[in-house]
C-alpha cells in the first residue's frame, strides 16, 4: 500500500504530528498485560514503574507491534487522576487513554506548545526529564481520550528502540 507522504506541523493543528503510540488505562496492570498476551498477541513487554510527582505511583507496560507501540498503563495515589479518571472504581477496565505523537524538533516542540495556547486546550501535564525526554498530556473532550506528545532526546530513542517488539 502506497501511502501519502507525511509532512508535520504541529503549528497547524494537534494531529499533525508523527503517531506512533496507542495507550490504554487499567486498574489491574497484570491481568490487561495477560489479556494483550493471551487474546491479542502482544507477548513481549517491557514494565516501567515509578513515582509520580505529586507522590502517586505509575506501572507502564509497552510492546511495539510493527511501528505502532502499545502502552498500557496503571496509577494510583497523589498526582493519579489524569490516568484514572476514566475507570470504574470496583470493576476491572481497560480504557483507551491516549494516542502518543513524536515531536522531533525543538521547534516542533514550540510549535506545539503554542498552538495549545492559542486554541486554549487544556494542558493536564508538562514534563521535562533533561538528557531524556519531554512530554505533556492535551485534553481533547471531543475525541474522548488524551494526546501525549513526547519529544525525547538521544537518551529517550535508545529508551524507546529497546522495547521489544512482537
Amino acid at each position: 500500500m502506497k501511502r501519502p507522504h507525511a509532512t508535520y506541523d504541529c503549528a497547524d493543528g494537534l494531529l499533525r504530528a508523527e503517531q506512533f503510540q496507542i495507550a490504554y488505562a487499567t486498574n489491574d496492570i497484570e491481568r490487561a498485560r495477560t489479556i494483550f498476551q493471551e487474546r491479542y498477541g502482544i507477548k513481549r513487554f517491557q514494565r516501567l514503574e515509578g513515582p509520580l510527582h505529586a507522590g502517586g505511583h505509575i506501572h507502564v507496560e509497552l510492546a511495539w507491534v510493527g511501528n505502532t507501540m502499545y502502552e498500557l498503563l496503571t496509577a494510583s495515589g497523589p498526582g493519579s487522576e489524569l490516568y484514572t479518571v476514566r475507570l470504574p472504581a470496583d470493576d476491572f477496565a481497560i480504557r483507551h487513554h491516549h494516542l502518543g505523537f513524536l515531536i522531533s524538533s525543538e521547534d516542533q516542540w514550540e510549535a506545539l506548545l503554542a498552538n495549545v495556547e492559542r486554541n486554549r486546550w487544556s494542558l493536564l501535564s508538562k514534563s521535562n526529564n533533561p538528557g531524556f525526554m519531554q512530554s505533556c498530556f492535551v485534553d481533547v473532550p471531543e475525541l474522548g481520550h488524551y494526546l501525549e506528545y513526547l519529544y525525547p532526546e538521544p537518551a529517550g530513542l535508545a529508551f524507546f528502540e529497546n522495547v521489544p517488539g512482537n
